[in-house]
């Protein structure tokens, strides 16, 4: 099929960037045109009905199997197979695309990179066009670095590289820098239309495609646009359809419910689902904030993959993965090795061995991690099951028999939020939120590697905890009062443990402000990075 004539171009509202002619051409620029003409409509419909949707949950606190697709569930359907780019998942890597990271994510020994546009990338201009212009070099293989100290970063042979899988940004960010019809681009569509023109054929060329990673979908008429997207977009630059594969985050209440609909809707381009944590947790907070005491999250870290409602949750999401030939991604092992210290390496790469064996002894056929140095970890806990194979979509689990009610049964949890955890919580979203409006998006944080799903549940938990008016094992309620103290506190710590020249060069302050407005305010703000762009350069 022939391209359609050019539509106006998307004006670029941004200073200049150096290369950036490379990746905002003219006929990228007509491409991410006809996406924005043809689907922002629909995107903005379906923001619509997540709001009608979270007015339903509100009113009943609850969620239920759709009855208008039980036909689907009950039908009998597989989604394409996997291409052989794909078809071996056991290890991937996530991480932004930044141009250090592009090539030791490549060389990392993964089987995939999660190259990231989204929760760890801070999207200033300079990361979305910069970060376009490092995959295509790397496809190009014309990608080097060289640190500060000296240290020198090259490719290694084409064989041993990791398999692409691109994460644009979620349907409801915009792009406020390329502007159309009077209105901003969605993020999504520049991310996706940027990265799939300039590098489908060359993708195909290298023997792979391209492939994506679709974030924060809420329902299957979601994952229906995407895969309306992925249709023209193949016959705009004429490759075969089904040529694009698509894994689906399953890291919102809602999506869990939808699986197999989502799957469904993605069938020709499915190639699997991923179990989140952090914003899945967020998720049930932001959709069941106002549903009582028994919807009440313990501290973040309390609430493991072995909760009675994530094991819910991950099994379900194996189970429907294999029932349908899809692969199984189980979720991240953020801990970040120390240089300095041996005895906390220890016993992290024992919890890390030990959730990565849990995932593997499920059925899941690969897992993330956020470090080269947890590669090996995470491959021998696959490798002793998998062997030679590729994957366990054989293991069909039909064993795993989940309830409506089970996936969101948090009242199971035989843990308590805490005043240690409300202080972690206000520690880690200022430490993060300061670094994100610097354009950094993910951040070592304590030796974990913390992304903007990390802010989203601190924020949240914060929120949930003085609207439940949650009383601390030491006796203190929270409250307002009670958040701005040690948020205070907090910062005047930061200020004594980084000094003050370091202080004043950063964005501490602002960082303060936003955490406390988006885990104070009355209304609670959907994203935290919707009022987070308003301040980023």
């Amino acid at each position: 099929m022939s391209a359609p004539a050019p539509s106006p171009l998307a004006i670029v509202d941004a200073e200049p960037l150096e290369r950036q002619g490379e990746v905002l051409t003219e006929a990228a620029l007509s491409f991410v045109a006809e996406l924005h003409r043809r689907f922002t409509p629909r995107r903005d419909e379906l923001l619509a009905l997540r709001k009608e949707r979270r007015a339903e949950i509100a009113r009943t606190s609850s969620l239920d199997f759709l009855t208008e697709t039980a036909h689907i569930r009950e039908g009998d359907w597989q989604v394409a197979p996997a291409p052989a780019a794909l078809d071996d998942r056991r290890v991937e890597i996530t991480g932004p695309t930044d141009r250090k990271m592009t090539i030791n994510a490549l060389n990392s020994g993964a089987r995939v990179w999660l190259a990231d546009f989204e929760d760890a990338s801070a999207p200033t201009w300079e990361n979305v066009i910069l970060g376009q212009l490092n995959l295509i070099d790397a496809y190009e293989r014309r990608i080097d670095f060289a640190g500060p100290e000296g240290k020198t970063y090259a490719l290694k042979p084409a064989e041993e590289l990791a398999t692409v899988v691109t994460r644009p940004r979620g349907w409801h960010l915009d792009e406020r820098h390329l502007q159309l019809d009077g209105r901003a681009v969605p993020g999504a569509l520049v991310d996706f239309g940027l990265y799939f023109f300039h590098n489908a054929q060359r993708l195909i060329d290298l023997g792979k495609g391209p492939y994506f990673y679709l974030p924060k979908t809420e329902s299957h008429l979601e994952a229906r646009l995407w895969n309306e997207v992925f249709v023209f977009a193949q016959d705009y630059v004429g490759i075969p359809q089904g040529t694009v594969r698509a894994t689906v985050l399953i890291e919102t209440i809602t999506a869990a419910y939808e699986m197999e609909e989502i799957l469904y809707e993605l069938r020709d381009h499915a190639s699997g689902l991923n179990a989140g944590r952090w914003d899945y947790l967020f998720s049930i907070v932001k959709n069941f904030r106002d549903g009582g005491q028994k919807f009440v999250l313990p501290d973040r870290n309390a609430v493991t993959m072995t909760a009675p409602f994530m094991r819910a949750y991950t099994e379900l999401l194996v189970r429907t993965c294999h029932k349908r030939g899809a692969h199984a991604i189980g979720g991240m092992a953020a801990f970040i090795p120390s240089r300095r210290d041996a005895e906390v390496n220890k016993v992290a790469f024992e919890k890390v061995k030990a959730d990565k064996d849990r995932e593997a002894g499920d059925g899941f056929d690969g897992s993330w991690v956020a470090h080269p140095d947890l590669v090996p970890v995470a491959r021998a806990s696959f490798d002793a099951v998998l062997g030679e194979r590729p994957n366990q979509k054989d293991r069909l689990r039909e064993d795993v028999h989940v309830t409506a009610g089970q996936l969101i049964d948090v009242a199971s949890l035989d843990a308590r939020p805490t005043y240690g955890g409300l202080r972690n919580a206000v520690q880690v979203g200022i430490r993060y939120i300061e670094a994100w409006l610097r354009g950094l998006g993910a951040v070592a944080i304590f030796n974990l590697m913390e992304d903007a799903a990390t802010a989203e549940i601190s924020r949240s938990q914060i929120w949930q905890w003085i609207n439940a008016g949650v009383v601390f094992e030491n006796g203190e309620t929270a409250t307002p009062e009670l958040a701005r103290k040690v948020a205070a506190e907090e910062l005047a710590a930061i200020r004594e443990e980084i000094g003050e020249e370091a202080f004043a060069a950063g964005k501490w302050s602002e960082a303060h402000d936003l955490l406390l407005r988006v885990a104070l305010d009355e209304d609670y703000a959907d994203f935290l990075t919707l009022p987070a762009y308003e301040l980023l350069g």
